[in-house]
């Protein structure tokens, strides 16, 4: 499959272990034909619990969508098994959106009001900058971005305003958008 790219962390990639990631990803094909790219990281993290030191992650781009989901294990095969599964219940629910999907109009008013954030002692401090392409696309696929890669916001530039917007799940598991005025 050339367009499958495995990557590890402090792991050993054996032919067994490829060949292995090879297959299970292989059926997604028949799922998804306009796959552009497969990306399977696997690695080992200093897990208290061992039954959760093994972790495999997948990532699917498809045109105008990403599809993610990770999983923890015991043993590798077992988390890339765990990672399939939920990664074809993934796939199964955009085929599912993108066949029902029906254009509804946005609610005017979706952002909610900021609560006071508690004050803490130690103040957090930022231990990562990720940067990312920031694509024109409607709020109804932005919600459906977010829900693909099991996020709880995503940020995008609304196609109808041509605006930096962020999209989020509220806690009634409703959406709210954040709209920056400029």
């Amino acid at each position: 499959m050339e367009m499958l790219q495995v990557y590890t962390r402090n792991l050993d990639l054996t032919d067994r272990l490829h060949d292995y990631v090879e297959s299970k990803v292989a059926k997604f094909e028949r799922y998804l034909p306009s796959i552009d790219s497969i990306r399977v990281d696997l690695s080992e993290s200093n897990a208290r619990d061992s039954s959760q030191r093994m972790v495999a992650q997948i990532t699917i781009y498809v045109p105008k969508a990403i599809l993610r989901a990770e999983e923890r294990a015991g043993d590798i095969f077992a988390a890339i098994d765990s990672v399939i599964d939920k990664m074809y219940r993934r796939v199964e629910r955009y085929k599912g959106r993108r066949k029902a999907r029906r254009p509804a109009p946005m609610p005017t008013e979706l952002v909610a009001p900021l609560e006071e954030l508690p004050v803490e002692e130690m103040p957090p401090t930022i231990v990562r900058v990720k940067e990312f392409e920031v694509s024109s696309i409607l709020p109804e696929d932005a919600m459906e971005q977010m829900e693909l890669l099991g996020h709880r916001f995503y940020i995008y530039l609304d196609a109808n305003d041509g605006r930096i917007s962020v999209i989020y799940r509220r806690e009634d598991d409703d959406y709210g958008v954040l709209k920056p005025i400029y």
